[in-house]
């Protein structure tokens, strides 16, 4: 689909050319903007990837006037798996971090979302909402129930992070049948400040935008965070279950206008 309101292009990546660009920004926003790394991150190359890529649909935000040859042309990344594909990946990207069995013994149709980003030139426009309904609509055309995955803090001072960690697990915290729980290990918890004693400006001053987003949404947290020491992220899990939307959330999901109350 081409947008009518910018020059962009959305579509899911068709090739390996494809892919190599989604990854290429990847490596611009996690590795060299915030400080990450992994076992299959080429520096050389300047592209960040690992085992999962393969089994994922890539959803890219594309820049026509930018060289494709380049790679340089994504300027806008979500990757996608849907749970009838787990029988070639294997599991899901987000259980090295958190238990998801509420979500597998639901028996609905699940979705991971994940290496959301986009380019720092395009931030604060309208990339992200193009993107969003994208993604609405190849949720729409999968009947796809949930949505979750790992959404990231900069940085792992959870002392830092106190206000919305705690701020997330006193009014966002996920209904007891899709609660996800950190796993032990690098499990941080996250209910470090008593609900009386939040601050809940400086707990939104330090959320990130695409947290608050899905928040809007009716998302939820799961149980606990999961220091990321490699790519420097404290992660929260959030869940979105489509059936419990407010009518308002729905209208975003029919790509109708939407006015933050």
């Amino acid at each position: 689909m081409t947008s009518d309101d910018a020059p962009f292009t959305l579509r899911l990546a068709r090739d390996a050319r494809d892919l190599q660009a989604a990854q290429r920004l990847r490596y611009e926003v996690f590795v060299a903007e915030l400080g990450g790394t992994g076992p299959m991150v080429d520096h050389q190359a300047r592209l960040e990837m690992d085992e999962f890529d393969p089994y994922f649909d890539h959803l890219l935000l594309i820049d026509p006037t930018r060289d494709p040859d380049s790679l340089t042309d994504v300027v806008g990344v979500y990757r996608l798996l849907p749970s009838d594909r787990l029988a070639l990946s294997g599991r899901f990207y987000s259980e090295s971090e958190f238990d998801l069995g509420p979500l597998k013994a639901s028996g609905r149709r699940l979705l991971e979302l994940g290496r959301s980003c986009v380019h720092a030139d395009y931030r604060g426009g309208a990339a992200m909402l193009l993107m969003w309904n994208a993604l609405a609509e190849y949720v729409l055309e999968r009947g796809i129930e949930v949505l979750f995955g790992a959404a990231s803090f900069h940085g792992t001072d959870a002392a830092a992070l106190a206000q919305p960690l705690a701020y997330l697990h006193h009014h966002h915290l996920a209904p007891e049948a899709l609660r996800v729980c950190a796993k032990a290990g690098q499990r941080q918890e996250m209910n470090l400040i008593a609900v009386d004693a939040l601050d809940r400006r400086a707990a939104m001053a330090g959320t990130p935008a695409l947290i608050k987003a899905y928040l809007r949404l009716g998302g939820f947290v799961g149980d606990g965070a999961w220091i990321d020491t490699a790519f420097n992220t404290t992660d929260v899990c959030l869940v979105m279950d489509t059936a419990k939307m407010s009518e308002k959330h729905r209208d975003f999901y029919l790509r109708k206008q939407v006015r933050e109350g």
